[in-house]
């Protein structure tokens, strides 16, 4: 294996075992603080949502069809917020648009 692909496994590990260790040993009680309560409870939808929306407007042929499903997925999602329901439906969606679209 080369060195420096070695290097950069040993730094990401490292990096890696450091975010998800110094918490657990520099925090000892709770947090009382309502804002960091918060932001640390929003903070894996919000990195999943980053990672997420890009891929929605990249998966389909169109642009107009990917638009189309996502906003039928929120929208379906907020008014009833079961997962398959809105995942199928949204499915549906993108191929009648894609279809419509050409």
């Amino acid at each position: 294996m080369n060195h420096s692909i070695a290097m950069y496994l040993i730094v990401a590990a490292a990096t890696i075992y450091m975010i998800r260790v110094l918490p657990m040993t520099l925090i000892r009680r709770d947090i009382k603080n309502t804002f960091i309560r918060s932001f640390l409870h929003y903070v894996p939808y919000v990195t999943l949502a980053v990672m997420t929306f890009p891929a929605i407007l990249s998966a389909t042929g169109s642009v107009y069809s990917a638009w189309a499903g996502f906003i039928v997925g929120v929208g379906l999602a907020y008014v009833d917020g079961n997962l398959f329901r809105v995942a199928i439906c949204s499915c549906v969606v993108v191929y009648l648009a894609e279809l419509l679209c050409g």
